[in-house]
């Protein structure tokens, strides 16, 4: 591999990225409080993308799109692989959606201010019934025209595998005769070689993941958009398998994959 690769950021360069991020989460913050209740909601989406590129920036993480553009209309519900907590930015950063996210985030510090304020709809796994409740809310953001994305696998993985996907939160698009955009996430170091930089796995803390994405000189994140396919008159369990197959492909991983990983608490 790459000496550059494996050489970590200079202590100085990390502080100067922390210090630089955490900078632009307070503006973030800023904008949502004082500007998004006086904002259109274009002008709102238009402002989340910058936001969200700009922080990729600060963390030296190179975004490169592939696949389809990323001007599709709706009602289209992104379903996407998860690996970091990055994830929702890198999205955001090409197309901002409303996210369908674990009820632990709303508690995160700063950032679960952040992505409140943008519209995340939180589930709360512990409830049985509170899919129900998230089912309704996408509904009625699909009818208002919204793009919405969640991750069906429910946790995240290091990125060489792809589990399971749950199909119970794709109803809504469904029933909306709306459409699935499958998206593929994968983080590379500059060489091209798989990355865990990023990864935000098992027990792994936050702080600890960002100081690990910190330490990497350049991350790249690849975000593969593949063709929007039909929902209608379909069961949610044979949309979810063909999203899986999809993003599978476009991951490039075997059929045979191992199930099996070290993953973090549902998502």
């Amino acid at each position: 591999m790459n000496v550059a690769v494996d050489k970590p950021t200079p202590a100085i360069i990390r502080g100067v990225r922390l210090t630089r991020a955490a900078v632009h989460l307070v503006q973030g913050l800023a904008t949502t409080a004082f500007i998004f209740p006086f904002a259109k909601q274009p002008s709102r989406k238009r402002m989340v993308q910058r936001w969200s590129q700009r922080l990729l920036r600060i963390l030296a993480v190179d975004l490169e799109h592939s696949g389809v553009p990323a001007d599709f209309n709706g009602p289209v519900l992104i379903v996407a692989n998860h690996i970091s907590w990055l994830d929702i930015f890198v999205v955001n950063a090409l197309r901002p959606s409303r996210f369908i996210a674990k009820a632990e985030l709303k508690r995160w510090p700063v950032v679960g201010l952040l992505v409140t304020s943008v519209g995340t709809l939180f589930l709360d796994r512990t409830r049985r019934r509170d899919a129900a409740r998230i089912n309704t809310q996408v509904q009625e953001a699909l009818a208002a025209g919204d793009v919405i994305a969640l991750f069906p696998e429910g946790t995240t993985t290091f990125g060489r595998e792809l589990l399971p996907f749950h199909g119970s939160l794709l109803q809504p698009v469904i029933e909306a005769n709306g459409q699935i955009l499958p998206a593929a996430i994968s983080y590379t170091h500059v060489d091209g070689s798989h990355s865990v930089a990023a990864a935000y796995v098992g027990d792994t803390s936050f702080v600890e993941a960002l100081r690990q994405l910190l330490r990497a000189r350049r991350t790249r994140v690849r975000l593969h958009l593949s063709e929007p396919f039909p929902t209608h008159g379909r069961h949610r369990r044979e949309v979810a398998a063909e999203a899986h197959r999809i993003i599978r492909s476009a991951l490039e991983l075997a059929e045979d994959e191992p199930a099996a990983s070290a993953s973090r608490k549902p998502s």
